[in-house]
């Protein structure tokens, strides 16, 4: 009606304020510049989610807090100080404060606050590659057991056997589904559609038809919120009953791009090209099935 005027503090104001209370102001001004960029965007880059950007001041408070027993501003942290730093971290966590300092120092040097950035031609390397593991049987079986909401087993077959993203099942609409011709448009891309989908899918669009007969959301997914609404459900949502358990939506999606990589001679372009995935990705897989099968071969060899 327009008569409320919400005047409470957004929790992100509180947070911000407390993870910068005991830096000078030297380091604290430009980190708060920083990090409001990445929460609100702007017009080259999009907003960040609050997770992101707490990821992103977690991993440097401490080195920020550090510096500050030297230095009284940002500009006099040289090269030689970030090597300093990143010298205790290896592998994944040294990748990410790495990545975290080149973006608050190319913010601060966009900004004037900093002369020159000190992480200029520091490599970040080249991710470990990591040989990706089939879920177990039991941890899937687990995971089934849980669905007990009435979409749960249709968002299980978008996930497990169409190795749709949440995003993507997120999105779905009532106009992706092809039933007479048995398609599937998820994310853009047609695929056909299995038995075990089409049966989930019609056992949710009756009980979505008789729950919400009235509801004018486009998309296939709604619940009781966005059955009032044009929106689509939300990622928090859609991932409640699996939360917790080693098979999750972004697991099994994972799992099924594994199992075609396994079956089809590890081959990325077909790997590509049945899923959409980029080519970085398809390899990631395809090497991945390529050591899973070298090892099983080796394994009935030595037996």
């Amino acid at each position: 009606m327009g008569i409320l005027v919400d005047d409470r503090r957004p929790a992100f104001e509180s947070w911000l304020e407390n993870k910068l209370r005991d830096l000078p102001a030297g380091f604290a001004g430009e980190t708060e510049r920083w990090i409001r960029a990445l929460h609100h965007g702007g017009p080259r880059h999009t907003a960040r989610t609050r997770s992101t950007t707490a990821h992103y001041l977690n991993a440097v408070r401490p080195l920020l807090t550090t510096w500050a027993e030297r230095y009284d501003h940002l500009r006099e942290v040289t090269r030689d100080d970030v090597l300093a730093v990143l010298e205790p971290f290896h592998g994944d966590r040294r990748r990410t404060v790495l990545i975290a300092l080149r973006s608050l120092f190319a913010a601060a040097k966009k900004n004037g606050a900093v002369f020159r950035n000190p992480t200029s031609r520091i490599r970040v390397g080249q991710r470990a590659g990591r040989v990706l593991q089939p879920l177990a049987p039991d941890h899937v079986q687990r995971t089934i057991t849980a669905a007990a909401r009435p979409a749960d087993p249709l968002i299980l077959a978008l996930a497990s056997i169409h190795a749709a993203r949440p995003g993507g099942i997120c999105d779905l609409l009532l106009d992706d589904i092809d039933l007479g011709n048995r398609r599937l448009t998820i994310a853009g891309r047609t695929r056909p559609l299995d038995e075990m989908t089409r049966r989930a899918l019609l056992h949710w669009l009756d009980y979505r038809r008789t729950r919400w007969p009235t509801t004018v959301n486009p998309h296939l997914l709604v619940n009781m919120r966005t059955a009032l609404t044009t929106g689509p459900v939300s990622s928090y949502w859609l991932n409640t009953t699996f939360r917790g358990h080693e098979a999750t939506l972004d697991r099994l999606r994972m799992d099924r791009q594994l199992e075609e990589a396994l079956t089809h001679r590890a081959d990325p372009l077909h790997l590509a090209l049945v899923f959409g995935i980029d080519e970085k990705t398809a390899i990631r897989y395809a090497n991945s099935a390529r050591q899973l099968l070298t090892t099983a071969a080796e394994c009935e060899t030595s037996g």
